[in-house]
């Protein structure tokens, strides 16, 4: 599979005690201890004439944790799922982004992204950084004529006074209309309902919610 970086940034240090292998990884990655993760993966003892202890972590940067969390599992399921996928993986200030090509790609833009949308939610789960899946710029094409279907339903409100509420939508579709809508002045929008997918309410904002 295709990614920016693979998992050269995780490695194996030695050390006779763990303070010892993990300073050895602050020196080696050039990363201070509180930005490090590691975990213990051997505990031996050694007898040349003298016994001996000697530890092995493993230890690698929590800024490219989360990278290489989401490249790990993709790694590992996509040789099992049922469609030719590749994929990128950039750094951005706050987010990952992640970017699907290969022969199938449009499958996963079939039935308005539904795929590609659920590739994300699985992906912000097992990520504490956030991650934003695109393909073949959906994202910019969907956010479009969300802006637009946003905007229409906005000026209908406020030129009826009117309260309009949308089909179900999720969380990414729920921010661009309430984005959208919040430009039109006098009108404002809320989500209600409970769980993943909730619906939008449109409303004047001199009105009161029933």
């Amino acid at each position: 599979m295709e990614k920016e970086e693979k998992n050269e940034q995780i490695q194996e240090f030695k050390g006779k005690n763990l303070e010892e292998a993990i300073g050895l990884a602050e020196h080696v990655l050039k990363t201070p201890r509180s930005e490090l993760n590691y975990e213990i993966v051997a505990e031996k003892t050694k007898l040349f004439g003298i016994k001996s202890k000697e530890i092995v972590i493993r230890a690698w940067s929590k800024t490219e944790s989360e990278e290489n969390s989401v490249a790990n599992f993709l790694d590992k399921m996509l040789p099992h799922f049922p469609l030719d996928l590749s994929y990128q993986i950039k750094k951005k200030n706050d987010f990952l982004s992640l970017i699907f090509d290969g022969t199938d790609k449009y499958f996963l833009l079939r039935k308005d992204g539904s795929l590609l949308l659920a590739f994300q939610h699985i992906l912000n789960k097992i990520s504490s950084q956030k991650v934003q899946v695109d393909c073949e710029f959906y994202r910019k094409r969907k956010e479009r004529r969300l802006r637009e279907y946003a905007q229409q339903i906005a000026h209908q409100v406020f030129e009826t006074g009117k309260n309009e509420v949308l089909e179900l939508m999720n969380p990414y579709e729920r921010r661009v209309i309430h984005i959208a809508v919040n430009q039109i002045p006098g009108i404002t929008s809320e989500s209600i309902g409970e769980g993943f997918l909730k619906r939008i309410k449109i409303f004047p904002i001199n009105k009161q919610t029933k």
